[in-house]
């Protein structure tokens, strides 16, 4: 019935009805990325007894945009809320202690690099597998009666730490480096346990405990990173006595500005500060004394204003009554980090600091220390290197912001003590790359007379080496500089102290010198590296230096033309790790290749890397490792072009598909490659295909058709199908068109009722829908094949959609047979509404023939009995809203498709309509708008019909 009286359809003209009208526009001044102008009015009313409202508005103009207010803090909800809580504005809160810090600490700059960026690498690197021994103290608060006179207080707080003193505690033995370590975070969540009970005095004696471990060199391999786990505590029980005192300086709910006077101090704060100085003071040992005054240096600041600059002289001092120059140099790191915290202006304590510790150098080589060492087994160079951190701290203290003058004076000074080679290391770690860089070959004649017996040569030619990575030396220097390094480098019997070295003098040679260089530098490492196996303990030094090299040789050309660099990657052997370095190296090829590229060493190098990306995977492989190494490959299979050599362009894709078969989005990729070649074909000849393009767009389509059974994902396949058979379609190879078209009909009955989306199981009857109203637009254009029947794809789909076994509770069978309706309809125009070039329709075709239109009415009658049969069986209480939207959504078919002049078909929509509002689930407002719509539509001259349909149309109220 429908299609028998389908409408008459002219494209062409309903195109251009449907085109938006044009309207000339002139924007004037305006333009929307120009300051907004903002108009305020102003209104005041006053209201008196007997007297109407008078209105008074004023207006003002402002060239800013409103919402920039929000950025100087006055926009007007921050300024209510402070209004609202004048007490949570006052009081201050956590936010604000954070900003006093941030300032504090941020006035040595962004540019400094802080403590707690070392502190990681200190413990990482200094570790030790003897036994270690703690004292823990017997920390037990005594109870004191609540009528107790403050003498009496005062008393039993001085007797507990007159207890500490004298030896309550136990000493716990034999501990492993964890156990130690577990032992000291015990200590400082007990210090925070102790304070937030109130309990001062045992937070107190917690501090001193710990700092006292700081005398202790037993296993003095582990010093540097003993140091870093007790000055955590340190700085905790810094931080809680200034907030303690801070918190006391709120008067009348207003706290102390960030940069306070000692004037605006109270005299409670100020009695509890002297108060904790006090008993600091009283703490007999040096060691403990002097780490626990160190930590609240920062309370000075509520004394006087010269409080910390007349402490950290005396301070400084005090660091000479430590006998052990180890232990001392490491009291003076903590003093310059405590120093740059709180006055990093206050750089001459620094610097004094500084030279004292040049005064007592000669003790690092003294008896004592040599008779240490042989009791603990250890050589003097690994004694030197434990130095290493404190000294590197003091003098990037000292450097920040220093003069060229004073770092250059601090070098002279270095060299003319004997035995330098420790602080010419720390020197050249602490100073700025660029100070270092411009004096290079200075510092190498200092590193040519260093005792090679003490610190070793090559640490020192490290740390140089990593100065240059970072600022260049004067360009006439360069190569006698590589040279000087590499003498000593290369002989380097150890591979690991190699290693560490070469790593870093390969980025200096990549920055300035050309692939010969680069290609003698790898050379010498594979060299190194391969006897005995010895690049097995050295895979991150290894990888360090590809990521180098590829950092700065970017040319795959001249990468791959470097002689040595694939050999250099045959070392990395562990197939975790090589993995990783072709992730690299493919990451750099996509990033920086800017043109596609057909060189074949950069094919074939490339292959043998993606390959190498390909074999492992395995059964374990995460997906997400799966997907990245898919998307590498892709990457470089997209950058592979031989321009119009549209063979070896396919023979490439053929050897791709048998190298990395086991991942199928290369697979996919691959197949989307072979469609776009088969394209570009087509565009080149023009569509008018010679015999020997012709087989070879039918070589892309077989490669297609081989490939797509292979792949897993059902949808992706019926995508592809479909894809790839258009593209046949396109090239006029009809029977390969038809094929696809079969195979995809054939998938649709194994579609599953749930497929897996993102992790997460779906039902997949939204996507089969999708792909049928796209299957559906495809085959309006696809002509019947001569020995097959009338519209035998699109009868072969409908079997094949009414044996699907459909939820129950769905609508998408019937939404589809709709759909079909659509096709149908289109199937029965003179002319269809689009074509591909060089291939003739059905329309041209059976030329409108009766028999043929016959068979379309036939199958249209089959399609609207089953929709009127499904809207029947939605009669029951529970699915009259599904009724509802089917009966429009036909509804819409008709008016759209139908031709309304008949009599039966118009009363068939009229009949829909009504059944779609009859139980009072019909959208309202959509109902209205569609009956706009029709008396829009009957004032058009051949659409007169519509007047009638529009009165027979009632809206009902939902009641």
């Amino acid at each position: 019935l429908l299609l028998r009286h389908a409408r008459s359809r002219n494209y062409v003209s309903e195109s251009e009805l449907c085109k938006l009208e044009s309207v000339p526009l002139d924007f004037g001044d305006y333009h929307p990325l120009k300051p907004i102008t903002v108009t305020e009015s102003k209104t005041k009313k006053m209201a008196r007894k007997g007297s109407t409202s008078s209105t008074s508005s004023s207006s003002s103009s402002s060239v800013m945009d409103p919402l920039s207010s929000v950025l100087d803090g006055t926009d007007p909800l921050s300024l209510f809320a402070a209004a609202a809580d004048p007490v949570t504005a006052a009081a201050p809160t956590d936010g604000a202690r954070r900003k006093r810090d941030k300032d504090e600490s941020s006035a040595v700059g962004s540019d400094f690099e802080p403590w707690s960026s070392k502190r990681g690498e200190i413990l990482a690197r200094y570790t030790t597998t003897e036994k270690l021994s703690i004292v823990s103290g017997g920390c037990h608060r005594k109870s004191t009666t609540t009528g107790s006179a403050v003498s009496e207080k005062v008393r039993t707080r001085l007797e507990e730490l007159d207890d500490l003193e004298e030896g309550s505690q136990k000493e716990l033995l034999n501990l492993t480096q964890q156990d130690y370590m577990n032992r000291i975070e015990e200590l400082n969540q007990s210090l925070k346990d102790a304070w937030s009970s109130d309990q001062k005095v045992k937070a107190l004696k917690i501090v001193i405990q710990c700092s006292k471990l700081l005398s202790d060199t037993t296993v003095i391999q582990f010093y540097p990173s003993k140091f870093v786990l007790i000055t955590d505590i340190l700085d905790t029980f810094g931080k809680l006595v200034y907030e303690r005192i801070l918190s006391m300086c709120v008067d009348n709910k207003v706290s102390l500005p960030d940069n306070f006077s000692p004037e605006s101090v109270n005299d409670t704060a100020k009695e509890t500060c002297l108060n904790w100085f006090f008993k600091i003071a009283s703490i007999r040992e040096l060691i403990p004394r002097f780490y626990v005054e160190a930590a609240i240096l920062k309370c000075n600041k509520f004394l006087s204003k010269t409080g910390i600059s007349e402490c950290l002289p005396r301070l400084t001092s005090m660091i000479r009554g430590i006998g052990d120059p180890l232990v001392a140099v490491y009291a003076r790191a903590y003093l310059c980090r405590v120093g740059m915290e709180v006055a990093p202006q206050l750089k001459e304590s620094l610097n004094k600091n500084f030279f004292d510790f040049l005064l007592t150098f000669k003790q690092i080589h003294g008896d004592t220390v040599q008779n240490q060492l042989v009791v603990q087994c250890v050589e003097i160079p690994l004694y030197l290197t434990l130095y290493s951190p404190a000294i590197d701290w003091i003098l990037q203290c000292i450097a920040y912001h220093a003069p060229d003058v004073l770092l250059t004076e601090m070098m002279e000074r270095c060299k003319k003590l004997g035995n330098n080679a420790l602080l010419l290391n720390s020197v050249m770690s602490a100073f700025r790359a660029e100070f270092i860089a411009a004096r290079s070959m200075d510092f190498i004649g200092m590193i040519k007379e260093c005792d090679e017996s003490g610190f070793p040569k090559h640490l020192l030619f490290r740390s140089l080496g990593l100065n240059l990575a970072l600022a260049d030396p004067p360009e006439n220097d360069r190569l006698q500089i590589l040279n000087e390094a590499w003498k000593v480098i290369t002989k380097l019997k150890n591979p690991q102290d190699y290693i560490n070295c070469a790593e870093v003098w390969v980025e200096y040679t990549c920055r300035h010198f050309t692939k010969r260089e680069v290609n003698t530098v790898l050379a010498d490492v594979i060299k190194h590296m391969t006897p005995d196996r010895a690049f097995e303990d050295a895979y991150p030094q290894l990888q360090s230096i590809i990521q180098k090299v590829i950092t700065y040789i970017y040319d795959f050309a001249l990468l791959f033309s470097v002689e040595k660099f694939l050999p250099f990657l045959d070392m990395f052997q562990k197939e975790s790790v090589r993995v990783e370095v072709c992730k690299c190296i493919m990451e750099s090829f996509i990033k920086h290749q800017q043109e596609s590229t057909k060189d074949p060493v950069i094919l074939n190098a490339l292959l043998h890397i993606c390959k190498t990306m390909h074999d492992s995977v395995n059964a374990l492989t995460l997906e997400d490792e799966k997907r990245m190494l898919a998307a590498l490959i892709n990457g470089f299979i997209k950058m592979v072009s031989f321009g119009r050599d549209f063979e070896q362009q396919l023979s490439f894709y053929v050897e791709a598909r048998s190298m990395f078969c086991n991942l199928e989005p290369v697979l996919v990729q691959l197949i989307h490659s072979v469609n776009q070649l088969a394209m570009e074909t087509r565009r080149v000849m023009k569509g008018n295909h010679s015999r020997k393009t012709a087989a070879f767009v039918r070589a892309c389509v077989a490669f297609c058709f081989i490939t797509i059974p292979s792949l897993s994902s059902i949808f992706t396949r019926l995508n592809l199908y479909l894809h790839s058979g258009q593209v046949a379609l396109a090239n006029q190879c009809l029977s390969q068109a038809d094929a696809f078209f079969k195979a995809a009909v054939s998938l649709v009955p194994e579609v599953p009722k749930m497929i897996s989306v993102d992790g997460k199981m779906r039902p997949s009857d939204a996507f089969l829908l999708e792909f049928l109203c796209n299957f559906f637009s495809t085959l309006l254009i696809v002509p019947d094949h001569p020995e097959q029947g009338v519209l035998f794809l699109v009868r072969g789909l409908l079997n094949v959609i009414q044996d699907y076994t459909w939820e129950d509770n769905s609508d998408d069978k019937v939404r589809i047979y709709t759909n079909v309706l659509h096709l149908l309809s289109a199937m029965t125009q003179e002319t269809f509404i689009y074509h591909v070039d060089k291939v003739d329709s059905n329309d041209t075709l059976y030329g409108g023939d009766s028999k043929f239109l016959a068979e379309i009415n036939k199958l249209s009658e089959t399609v609207v009995a089953q929709i009127l049969d499904h809207l029947k069986t939605l009669g029951k209480e529970e699915t009259l809203k599904r009724q509802s939207q089917l009966a429009f959504y036909f509804f819409n078919t008709i008016l759209a498709h139908g031709d309304l002049r008949n009599n039966r078909l118009n009363q068939l929509s009229v009949n829909l309509w009504n059944l779609a509002q009859k139980h009072g689930f019909a959208d309202t407002k959509t109902m209205v708008k569609t009956l706009e719509y029709i008396k829009r539509q009957s004032k058009e001259p051949e659409m007169s019909h519509f007047t009638d349909l529009a009165l027979r149309l009632p809206l009902q109220s939902r009641t």
